[in-house]
């Protein structure tokens, strides 16, 4: 039997794109592209993408992420991280499932996480009230 997809509703993605930095939290129930700069943290319950000449340094908690840009900081994924090979990752990864493409760089410790491991972890981010230099 043959799996039908759901459409996605591009109207419901929201987009940071190229020239635009953002400095502080962004939280969405929605998709996320990144293809510009963020400082700070990033929180969506559905997918993160980042894309070729996104920079994100903070952390990084979502369902799914796509990864083609350079991230420096903590990842937290519920779901599956795809790093492609224009990618670089400088920062602790927890994840529960992990694709990592040849030409890919990864600079830190990688974690495999149940998703209570997730909801945990997600927590103790999200109560630190440290900022991003």
């Amino acid at each position: 039997m043959t799996k039908i997809a759901e459409p996605v509703d591009v109207n419901a993605v929201s987009r940071i794109s190229e020239g635009t930095s953002v400095s502080g939290e962004v939280s969405s129930s929605n998709d996320v592209r990144v293809d510009g700069r963020v400082e700070g943290k990033m929180f969506s319950e559905g997918r993160i993408v980042v894309g070729e000449k996104a920079f994100i340094k903070g952390t990084i908690l979502c369902t799914d992420l796509d990864l083609w840009g350079t991230v420096e900081g903590e990842v937290y994924v519920k779901g599956l991280l795809t790093v492609k090979n224009t990618a670089s990752v400088s920062g602790d990864i927890h994840v529960r499932r992990l694709q990592v493409e040849m030409g890919a760089a990864i600079n830190g410790t990688c974690k495999m996480i149940t998703e209570d491991d997730f909801e945990q972890g997600a927590a103790a981010p999200a109560s630190d009230s440290a900022e991003v230099e």
